[in-house]
């Protein structure tokens, strides 16, 4: 006859592969934060007008330090990926000797803040579309990162209109001015009322005291005359 046990289980333990799971995650979140970033800033496009003279920004930043790092510009002819300039830099410490492989571009990185900007001279309508800074750092076994910055060539700059920011801001300062108008006259008001009530306050006392003065009433001059004594 068998015999049922009747209990709470024993909490089962999760199997080493899970385990190993979360280690992993950690590490690999870990990594992530110190790896090579190539940076072209918060706005990663700009309008330039034909002819003029343009920086295309760019910079590097790695936690676990750079060794060997390789970098390029490339540049997107309709599908095409022309290299621009390319370098490696040994250590963070160091300039790099940049080639060029295209007309009207200078170099004008300064290693030692991790920049890796260029500048582009005359720029023409064949000089518009997307920019690429490639960054390759030896410490991350081969990890490819990069950035792409958008060039945009126009015949002149757009005017931006302002009407409807200035009607929006003449509307709320406007409001602003008659709340703070409203609240200075109300408390002029109360402050006015508070003096008249005062005042109001002043007059009835001085006006009871003249009239038991006059009706000769108890507490007033006339009760403070002594009796006169009969002959």
């Amino acid at each position: 006859m068998e015999v049922q046990r009747v209990g709470v289980e024993p909490p089962r333990l999760d199997p080493p592969s899970k385990a190993v799971g979360v280690i992993l995650s950690v590490l690999l979140g870990v990594w992530s934060t110190q790896a090579l970033e190539m940076i072209v800033g918060k706005i990663n496009h700009l309008e330039a007008v034909n002819g003029s003279t343009i920086m295309l920004p760019c910079k590097y930043h790695s936690c676990i330090g750079i060794e060997n790092l390789y970098f390029n510009w490339q540049f997107n002819d309709n599908g095409t990926m022309q290299k621009v300039c390319d370098s490696v830099i040994k250590s963070a410490w160091v300039m790099p000797n940049v080639k060029i492989y295209r007309e009207r571009v200078e170099f004008v990185g300064m290693n030692d803040e991790g920049n890796v900007s260029i500048l582009l001279y005359n720029i023409t309508f064949e000089d518009a579309g997307e920019y690429t800074c490639f960054g390759k750092n030896p410490k991350e076994k081969g990890k490819n990162h990069s950035a792409i910055f958008t060039l945009i060539v126009v015949d002149e700059l757009r005017v931006v209109d302002n009407t409807v920011a200035t009607i929006i801001a003449s509307c709320v300062g406007g409001a602003i001015a008659l709340l703070m108008g409203f609240v200075l006259l109300k408390n002029f008001t109360l402050f006015v009322l508070s003096k008249l009530e005062e005042k109001n306050k002043e007059c009835l006392v001085t006006s009871s005291g003249i009239d038991n003065t006059e009706n000769g009433l108890s507490g007033s001059k006339a009760d403070s005359k002594a009796t006169p004594k009969k002959k």
